[in-house]
């Protein structure tokens, strides 16, 4: 019986042990560095906003936060590594608003909402919609009579089939009747320089691509997508104005692996929200036309849901494909 006894203590010793060890990620994360995926490439505006919170978070936790630059199909790659890392809280990603895109071109081997551990959005901005000033419209009602009365002979430059621009371009087709040319260029500088040149009527870019050449009236503003007034342009009306629903957003938000600890998400998730309040960081967001955002995990959830949704709804009824 003494025998037993004796067993049976180191057995729940044992346990104890096994439990306090899987209790560590949480409570005493991190212990080492952590791994920040960047599913694109350094020097775009992803990788930016990911070098701007990667030195906060490693003198809020003392560990150094490492980013590792992904970049392949629309994102996907760094996105699919991310999703099957495992989720003790060192592998982290900070994602764009084309991570919604991609769900809706792309077969992942993840659910994009599900398969991941949502944290918190980061920062919004709006995408502002201009024209060539050859095109003879001076507002967005105008332009829009302007193409429905000529069906198909405006072109539409975007940085790319599947990126955002392009998609909020199909969306507005779609709400409003009209009927334009999407031409895809392989990112926004070959696009800007043919629809600044006039061989492209039409282009939605973010404030920052698209602010100097409004300014110098080589090109014309005329909308703005996000679903409310911007701040950088607030003269320019939304197109939920004349479409309501309408919406598209550019914008960053962190993720983990499904399965991290709840405590490390609520850690990271203040820590962000926190940081993005400092006055020279919301000087600085604002400064590249981004309104500051951070949110719950479950509201970041929610959002990538939306997201991906109404995307899902654009590519299959423009039967979108990705060669």
């Amino acid at each position: 019986m003494k025998c037993l006894l004796a067993l049976s203590t180191l057995a729940l010793a044992a346990i104890a042990v096994q439990t306090s060890a899987h209790a560590q990620p949480a409570t005493k994360w991190p212990v080492r560095p952590v791994r920040v995926i960047v599913p694109f490439p350094p020097g775009g505006s992803t990788d930016i906003i990911a070098r701007l919170v990667t030195p906060h978070l490693t003198e809020e936790f003392g560990q150094q936060f490492i980013i590792d630059n992904r970049g392949g199909a629309g994102g996907t790659i760094g996105s699919e590594l991310l999703a099957r890392a495992t989720p003790d809280g060192y592998t982290l990603a900070v994602i764009p608003s084309s991570y919604a895109a991609a769900a809706a071109l792309y077969p992942l081997s993840f659910d994009p909402v599900k398969g991941i551990a949502p944290i918190s959005m980061i920062g919004m901005g709006s995408f502002i919609m201009g024209i060539n000033p050859s095109v003879k419209a001076n507002n967005f009602k105008e332009f829009v009579d302007l193409v429905k009365a000529k069906p198909g002979a405006f072109n539409f430059a975007s940085p790319g089939t599947g990126s955002t621009p392009h998609l909020a371009s199909e969306l507005l087709k779609q709400m409003s009747g009209m009927n334009f040319v999407h031409v895809p260029y392989k990112g926004d500088t070959p696009a800007l320089t043919d629809f600044l040149g006039g061989q492209m009527h039409i282009m939605i870019a973010s404030g920052p691509v698209f602010l100097p050449h409004i300014k110098s009236g080589r090109a014309r503003a005329i909308a703005v997508t996000a679903n409310k007034r911007y701040f950088v342009v607030p003269e320019l009306p939304s197109i939920a104005e004349f479409y309501p629903g309408f919406h598209a957003w550019g914008w960053n938000g962190i993720i983990a692996p499904a399965g991290t600890p709840r405590e490390v998400i609520n850690r990271v998730n203040r820590s962000i929200a926190a940081f993005v309040k400092r006055p020279d960081i919301l000087e600085r967001l604002r400064n590249d036309g981004r309104d500051v955002i951070p949110t719950t995990p479950e509201e970041t959830a929610q959002m990538l849901s939306s997201e991906i949704a109404q995307w899902v709804r654009v590519v299959k009824v423009a039967n979108i494909k990705i060669n």
